[in-house]
């Protein structure tokens, strides 16, 4: 079974990852980790801590030479901002971030302590986790992507890019839409016989664990509500010596929670970042007293970073499920049921 587990704080000594059942065999290249890093860094309305960090992976575990052992791979991304026992405390819990509930819940009197691991300064682990399961898939084929679809309602690059500016000059964020898709992704990964094991729904808890994302779609998602049955279903052709073909794609590539062999497509809305150098009206928690929510550094516009970020957490689900269908040890053998499987359905 693939899986993962992380640590780290905002402003800590580093952010880490344990990343388990990899198969052996697999080479993995640090410098496409570290591309996938420098990607989630990057997109107009990104804040200060963009060129304060320079994230480059330290692989600690798991690898002799470049390949894997089929042990755990332990990733390290050090902080440069470790400065954690040196900030501010902060009293006024900002609306639409985790600062008011996380405090309740822990009882803490300091909103420092909540949003150290809140933050989506986490979101830079999950890249590097999600770049070693993009190695393993592009392995057998299997390509990933992803674009900014909208800006605060604007499509245009221009128009979105006038958007976030606006937002900077107010003091205000701007969130937006971003699609990933998956090709050559192979039909038969997940399930429908457990609402778990269902890949639709494992992708779309995946993307809703990203920080700030609110909606997730699969393929026309909301725009099925509108259409007639015979409308929206993709209706299905037999080519000799290529198998079963589609013409139309509004499923998204994923059926019944299994893929269909076409591209999975999916589209998450990104919030605007909670955050504002506007700051709307809180309380202190000190003196229970109206007060301005607190101002850190943040950025204006992630919706193209959130994007990568998604990517990641899309190749991590993908990962899991292909090596659930195709075995787990050693890449030869996952490689010969691989070909052996496409052989049979075609």
């Amino acid at each position: 079974m693939l899986r993962y587990l992380t640590a780290g704080e905002s402003h800590g000594k580093g952010l880490v990852a344990i990343l388990e059942g990899l198969p052996a065999g697999l080479k993995v290249d640090k410098g496409k980790i570290n591309r996938e890093l420098k990607r989630r860094q990057q997109g107009f309305g990104r804040g200060k801590r963009m060129r304060i960090e320079n994230d480059r992976v330290e692989i600690i575990s798991g690898l002799k030479g470049d390949k894997t052992l089929g042990s755990p791979l332990a990733l390290l991304l050090r902080n440069r901002d470790f400065s954690i026992e040196r900030l501010h405390p902060v009293l006024c819990p900002r609306p639409g971030h985790a600062d008011l509930a996380g405090l309740l819940k822990y009882g803490f009197t300091d909103v420092r302590e909540v949003l150290e691991r809140a933050s989506a300064r986490s979101t830079a682990i999950l890249v590097a986790v999600g770049a070693v399961c993009r190695i393993l898939l592009e392995e057998f084929g299997v390509r990933l992507a992803s674009k900014v679809v909208s800006i605060g309602g604007e499509s245009s690059p221009a128009q979105r890019k006038g958007k976030i500016t606006e937002a900077m000059k107010r003091g205000d964020t701007v969130g937006g839409v971003f699609a990933v898709t998956a090709s050559g992704v192979p039909a038969g990964l997940g399930s429908y016989a457990q609402p778990d094991r269902r890949l639709d729904s494992r992708l779309a808890a995946a993307i809703m664990s990203i920080p700030g994302v609110k909606a997730v779609e699969v393929g026309l998602g909301f725009g099925y509500a509108g259409k007639f049955g015979s409308e929206v279903h993709d209706a299905i052709y037999y080519v000799e010596g290529k198998g079963f073909l589609r013409r139309t794609n509004n499923a998204g590539g994923i059926e019944g929670g299994i893929s269909n062999g076409q591209d999975i497509i999916l589209k998450g809305c990104m919030k605007p970042i909670a955050t504002l150098l506007e700051p709307l009206e809180s309380v202190n928690l000190s003196t229970r007293r109206p007060a301005k929510a607190s101002v850190e550094r943040s950025d204006v516009c992630v919706v193209e970073s959130a994007g990568v970020v998604a990517e990641a957490a899309v190749a991590f689900v993908l990962a899991e499920a292909f090596l659930e269908k195709f075995g787990a040890d050693s890449l030869p053998d996952i490689a010969s049921a691989y070909r052996a499987y496409l052989k049979r359905i075609r």
